[in-house]
């Protein structure tokens, strides 16, 4: 079955950086695009970036453009979330996504951005 598993959160002082990882598993990975989403505390949940299947083209939502890259390795079934500059509003928990006919989500992975 597909299987979706984050990775790399934790706590991170305001301008630092994290990478967050995504292990995928159960289906085609590089035939699939990808992408990320987050939950902020009291927020609803929305897209962050998203990778086409061989990585050529990827969308950012218009405010983090220019401190996240999304990236991925087909060998490794593995998305990445290069992020930079992190300000305390990237708290969040942060998901994987994929939709094969239905959509599937990894359990997600906290990041705290705080000093």
């Amino acid at each position: 079955q597909v299987q979706l598993v984050e990775s790399g959160g934790g706590l991170v002082q305001p301008g630092g950086s994290l990478r967050l990882s995504c292990a995928a598993s159960g289906f085609a990975f590089s035939s699939a695009t990808m992408r990320w989403y987050r939950q902020g505390p009291g927020k609803e949940r929305e897209l962050v970036a998203t990778i086409s299947s061989t990585g050529g083209r990827t969308n950012y939502a218009d405010s983090l453009k220019g401190r996240f890259t999304i990236s991925r390795d087909n060998v490794q079934n593995t998305v990445f979330l290069q992020m930079s500059s992190l300000k305390p509003e990237d708290t969040a928990v942060y998901y994987c996504n994929t939709v094969i006919y239905v959509a599937y989500w990894g359990q997600g992975t906290q990041v705290t951005v705080s000093s």
